[in-house]
């Protein structure tokens, strides 16, 4: 085995190009190979076209030669030729392996993702399949780009046959240009999304912004929205809301929606209202936690903005509550507890629930009856941060004896896993969730009981999973073209019998009307009874099944009229 190694290597370091030929061969790879997912999806796109010209369809991977050949040969240049050129294959054999696996875009969205990202999570993606492939397509590549013998030409002579080359390609892009525009302009126009599949310059762009964004520009001062917000409640009861910030939850495979496999048998029994139609403000964490809790809507949520003002958790802290952010997703609020306070769970092996990286969502009950066992306000709210379903590595989020649906998948390449036991790891991870959601529930109906303190649960999920359906796995496609398996997520509404302020049957009735995360920021202001300027009733979804009383007590000034159904 050693001898043909060597063989092949003994060959390639006998191999002489000039740089302009290593650039040929690079760039033809990159366009040939790493940029097979935008040429399948370009051409797709264009044979679905009536009466599409051949020509049109041949000039495509024409055209990408030319223009990676342009911003390659601007870049790499005598003796920055090999570093630029093997870091390029080096990166797009990451994404190409991302986009071929799981069919993710690296665009703004998936950057600061990827950015964010802690070190567990990142090695969770870590297989032998993953290793494999990225040798295959990026360090063996990048080995042989290094191996190669460059010869150099005199400064000016090299820099004159460069421009050579750059103006050739230059020409052959106006040409294809002026014969084939309004064919380009036209799949163009129809199909925004499929830019974000060149590799690896739209990572690159992405990457540009992103850095320009928070490391350039310069803060923004931090804005109060309300210096003077209040809790306002017509009884002697103390009040407790435990919101559960849920992980890569979907709402399709909740049988509370309507899912025909059983992912809820515990909270079915216990009277929860799930809001089966709740779609997410982003595709990823990064975006989706900071925007529900923001003021600011999904169309004009900007996190540089949000971040420098008052949030909901804010705002229901200086109204007087006592906030607490518990967090089982690696510390990790995107900014939204940065000031209240926050306890993360150590994933310490000492716990059994732990494995020195994650822990199972019940190492959150622990802390939750800590805290419930010592109340020092009269509202109290509790946000618990699960792990949930965060993937790839499913079968790491339950116990084994949690395993509800068997044959499952515990492995984390789970592109080469069975459909069968793909979607069955996956319901698992909700069935540990409904089952962690169940045992909170029974801790604050044993609080309201024994103590007659008024309790309530909220859990929402950060956004929603693919599982394979149309060749996509995991999440954080952009928005405009997510599937719905990404940004449709379940929403539960738990309360006590003795509150007054919801009627229940009411919010049964209207589960199923739609509402998004923007609505998230006025429920929890109202679950809380938060008087503050800053409260929009019109983005309140429980208003229509809220007392006129409670609303009395928190409505601003301003006359609104609520209309109601009979």
């Amino acid at each position: 085995m050693k001898k043909p190694v060597k063989k092949i290597i003994t060959y390639v370091k006998q191999i002489s190009l000039t740089t302009n030929q290593l650039l040929l061969l690079t760039c033809g790879y990159l366009t040939l190979v790493l940029n097979i997912p935008f040429l399948m999806k370009m051409a797709s796109a264009i044979t679905t076209l009536d009466n599409y010209s051949v020509l049109f369809l041949l000039s495509l991977p024409i055209l990408l030669l030319s223009l990676i050949i342009i911003i390659q040969g601007i870049l790499s240049f005598r003796w920055v030729t090999k570093p630029i050129l093997i870091t390029t294959v080096l990166c797009s054999s990451l994404i190409f392996y991302g986009t071929m696996t799981y069919g993710i875009v690296f665009d703004y969205g998936m950057v600061q993702n990827t950015i964010e990202t802690d070190t567990a999570e990142a090695f969770s993606y870590v297989n032998l399949y993953a290793v494999l492939f990225f040798t295959l397509f990026g360090v063996i590549p990048s080995l042989i780009i290094y191996t190669v013998q460059l010869t150099y030409k005199p400064f000016f002579k090299e820099l004159l046959t460069r421009v050579k080359l750059i103006g050739l390609s230059l020409v052959t892009v106006l040409l294809i240009g002026f014969f084939f525009y309004s064919n380009y302009a036209a799949v163009g126009r129809n199909n925004k999304e499929l830019i974000g599949y060149i590799i690896p310059y739209k990572m690159v762009d992405a990457s540009f912004k992103f850095v320009r964004n928070h490391y350039f520009y310069p803060p923004l001062d931090f804005k109060v929205l309300d210096t003077a917000p209040s809790i306002v409640r017509d009884n002697n009861r103390k009040h407790v809301t435990v919101m559960v910030l849920g992980e890569t939850a979907r709402a399709q495979s909740f049988s509370l929606n309507g899912y025909k496999k059983p992912t809820n048998q515990y909270t079915d029994k216990q009277g929860v209202v799930s809001f089966s139609n709740m779609s997410s403000c982003g595709t990823a964490t990064a975006v989706s936690v900071p925007c529900m809790f923001s003021r600011l809507d999904k169309n004009n949520y900007d996190k540089r903005v949000a971040t420098a003002q008052q949030n909901a958790v804010d705002i229901i802290h200086l109204a007087g509550a006592d906030v607490l952010w518990i967090s089982n997703n690696n510390g990790s609020c995107k900014g939204v507890c940065t000031r209240v306070k926050t306890q993360q769970i150590d994933t310490n092996k000492s716990n059994p629930l732990c494995d020195g990286e994650y822990c199972y969502d019940e190492a959150l009950l622990k802390p939750l009856r800590e805290k419930l066992g010592n109340l020092t306000q009269e509202n109290t709210l509790i946000v618990l941060h699960m792990i949930g379903s965060h993937g790839p590595t499913y079968f790491k989020r339950y116990p084994k004896d949690k395993r509800v649906f068997t044959p499952d998948c515990q492995r984390s390449d789970i592109q080469n896993c069975s459909e069968e036991q793909l979607v069955n790891t996956y319901d698992n991870t909700i069935a540990y969730t409904d089952l962690v959601l169940s045992k909170i529930i029974n801790q604050l109906s044993q609080l309201a009981d024994k103590e007659n303190i008024e309790t309530s649960l909220l859990y929402i999920s950060d956004h929603g999973e693919s599982l394979g359906e149309s060749g996509v796995y995991l999440h954080g496609l952009p928005y405009a073209f997510a599937p719905t398996e990404q940004t449709h997520i379940p929403m539960l509404y738990w309360t006590d019998p003795m509150q007054t302020d919801f009627d229940l049957g009411c919010l049964s009735s209207l589960a199923k009307s739609p509402i998004t995360h923007d609505n998230v920021f006025d429920t929890l202001l109202s679950i809380m009874s938060v008087k503050t300027k800053v409260y929009d009733i019109e983005k309140d979804p429980f208003i229509q099944c809220k007392s006129q009383s409670a609303i009395a007590r928190v409505n601003m000034p301003t006359p609104l009229e609520i209309k109601r159904e009979d």
